[in-house]
């Protein structure tokens, strides 16, 4: 059995992985996510998924492999973080409001018996009702937005807003299942049955 190894404390992704027929292990990746200011969203997402693997596969042996993902939310050339305030999520949510806007998530899993990498993405386009200033304050009254990227979650009060969306959900809840299930059965991993 290889050992299983998310990168990653995030409640929703461990939710989400914990829903399938496999036994796996978290490790907070703890490293650097600093990069570079010139590069595009998607490298940014990717870059920093390969980071928060990496990191942990520094520090595992063995027949395992390691999930990395990391999740931004972008908008007419902004990139949109966790909010580090009540006015800095009361700012994205604003800008988020009465538009669409791109969620992108990096995926890197590295196999480290076989030094196999892979890296990938997927994006999502969400479209947002028109928010009032009320409901914008009640969202952030609930807590929710803080650690979130774009100041919003769409699995629970966030879902609110959200008239539609185009492509995968799951991508926007920080995991996008369908991509991940296809990377980890060509390194001998099947979310279906459990077989590693």
């Amino acid at each position: 059995m290889k050992r299983i190894i998310l990168a990653s404390n995030s409640p929703r992704r461990i939710e989400l992985l914990s829903l399938f027929n496999i036994k796996f292990e978290v490790m907070s990746s703890e490293c650097d996510e600093k990069i570079e200011d010139d590069m595009s969203p998607y490298e940014m997402a990717c870059t920093l998924a390969e980071k928060k693997a990496s990191a942990v596969a520094d520090r595992v042996d063995g027949d395992c492999i390691i999930i990395g993902a990391d999740t931004i939310v972008y908008k007419d050339g902004n990139i949109l973080g966790k909010p580090i305030d009540e006015k800095d999520a009361y700012k994205m949510l604003s800008f988020l409001s009465g538009n669409s806007h791109n969620v992108i998530t990096g995926i890197c899993i590295i196999d480290k018996m076989n030094k196999d990498i892979y890296k990938s993405y997927e994006e999502t386009l969400v479209y947002f009702k028109p928010l009032t200033n009320k409901e914008i304050m009640d969202y952030i009254k609930t807590g929710e937005p803080f650690d979130k990227a774009g100041a919003y979650g769409i699995q629970r009060f966030g879902s609110l807003f959200v008239e539609k969306i185009e492509g995968c959900y799951f991508n926007v809840v920080g995991f996008p299942i369908n991509k991940i299930y296809n990377a980890l059965g060509n390194m001998g991993v099947n979310l279906l049955t459990g077989e590693s």
